[in-house]
């Protein structure tokens, strides 16, 4: 149905409703004579008297009526489905499909959600674990979680975590034998457990830096996973070198069942950020949820 011709079955709802174009005009926030145009036009189209007008009233006619009861109660129901729609928008409910590795999902939002979903119960999150540095957009998530220099060009940031350190440790039993690699170059020929990026296919690089040097360096090994903390378990084993986040193994170092090597290249770097394609308007439920998340250290 044209806009125009919706426009016009609304006006006269109100009219017959009212009994008066002085009423009706004032609800729809028309003049009289324009809304005595209007019906004048819908009558001449529908090829039928709607409406009896004297100086004193206005009623409907025999067709009139017969339209005003079955045409209202269904301009009712789409106002109050409309009505609804809104408040359903407005109302922080929905679902939140977010990608993020196993780690960040630990440390960072399974803390953080456990509060925010007992506050808004009818918000729903759907959490992929991928350590593969997934197209969000391609994948249809409604956000990311990266380490801040991995988040893409045009991407909406929000940090979500502190400053992160990387550490390269392994067993005690690992070092016995063997002498403890000084500079990032002396990794190549120790074994060294590798992780696989899920969505490309290849081995993770080990990244250090120095002052101005930075190094990517390609390590090899007997074991290849796609997961940090079996990353830590298969190093507290003794089955080589392990390079995680710092945070993970405190506790293990404090305790002597990691050592630590090569701290001084491994320098602070920006920690966790969710991210997601544009500043578009966004749910409610979104919104209360990037809140939630915010890092405010």
């Amino acid at each position: 149905m044209p806009r125009g011709n919706l426009n016009d079955l609304l006006a006269f709802l109100a009219v017959g409703r009212e009994r008066s174009f002085t009423k009706a005009a004032a609800k729809l926030g028309v003049s009289q004579s324009a809304l005595s145009h209007t019906m004048r036009e819908l009558e001449a189209r529908l090829g039928v008297r709607l409406l009896s007008r004297t100086t004193r009233s206005v009623a409907p006619t025999e067709a009139g009526e017969r339209l005003l009861h079955t045409l209202g109660p269904r301009l009712d129901e789409i106002d109050a489905e409309l009505s609804a729609l809104s408040e359903l928008r407005d109302k922080p409910a929905g679902t939140i499909r977010i990608s993020a590795t196993e780690y960040a999902v630990d440390t960072i939002l399974w803390p953080k959600l456990t509060k925010f979903l007992h506050l808004y119960p009818d918000i729903k999150v759907e959490m992929f674990i991928d350590n593969g540095l997934t197209d969000i957009v391609a994948q249809r998530y409604d956000a990311g979680v990266r380490a801040g220099e991995q988040v893409a060009k045009g991407m909406i940031a929000v940090r979500i975590g502190p400053d992160m350190r990387m550490a390269v440790v392994g067993a005690p039993s690992y070092f016995k034998n063997r002498s403890e690699p000084k500079r990032p170059q002396d990794l190549i020929g120790l074994n060294c457990i590798n992780l696989r990026l899920t969505t490309h296919g290849g081995l993770y690089a080990w990244e250090f830096e120095k002052g101005a040097q930075e190094l990517k360096v390609r390590v090899e090994g007997q074991l290849v996973f796609n997961g940090t903390f079996q990353m830590l378990n298969a190093a507290l084993a003794g089955f080589g070198l392990a390079y995680v986040p710092e945070d993970l193994v405190q506790t293990h170092l404090a305790k002597g069942r990691l050592k630590r090597v090569l701290e001084d290249w491994c320098p602070p770097y920006a920690g966790y950020h969710l991210y997601y394609p544009s500043r578009r308007q966004s749910s409610a439920a979104f919104a209360l949820l990037v809140d939630a998340l915010r890092h405010r250290g």
